[in-house]
């Protein structure tokens, strides 16, 4: 199933998706030019359907990290009640599918640094908190699952 056959992905997100795709992972045009996007397919909490979308992300050695901002909304993003509901999740980064395990930070000055340094990067997070009328944006960590996890 294309980006564009999803249910409920807007056209910029579908767009995104197919040029990731088209482009080996890489963002070559508009807004996400050069920026680290990853496309992450959960699966519906509730409906059960395999949702993508594409995240900007940071490093941390060998974790991959994205914040469930949703551009300071007062609530969190669907994906991110997806992943809470099954954090076995895929991503496609740099042209490769992987199976990772999402794992939300639970620890407050661990949640602030991985926040800072993924405002850092992607300047438009430190605005984001402000914006959110209390709600503490969650912050997700995804690992790779090894061959010996997945058995």
């Amino acid at each position: 199933m294309t980006a564009s056959n999803e249910p409920h992905v807007s056209d910029f997100n579908s767009g995104l998706i197919d040029h990731i795709r088209a482009n080996g992972g890489s963002v070559t045009q508009g807004p996400f030019t050069g920026r680290q996007v990853l496309i992450l397919t959960t699966t519906g909490a509730k409906s059960g359907v395999r949702r993508e979308t594409p995240l900007v992300y940071t490093l941390d050695g060998d974790a991959i990290v994205i914040v469930a901002s949703m551009g300071g909304a007062p609530n969190h993003p669907a994906w991110y009640h997806n992943i809470v509901a099954n954090p076995r999740v895929t991503i496609e980064v740099g042209g490769r599918k992987l199976e990772v395990e999402a794992q939300i930070v639970a620890d407050a000055n661990e949640r602030r640094r991985l926040y800072d340094q993924h405002a850092e990067l992607h300047q438009s997070f430190s605005e984001y908190e402000a914006k959110t009328g209390g709600r503490v944006i969650p912050v997700i960590v995804l690992r790779r699952v090894t061959a010996s996890a997945a058995a």
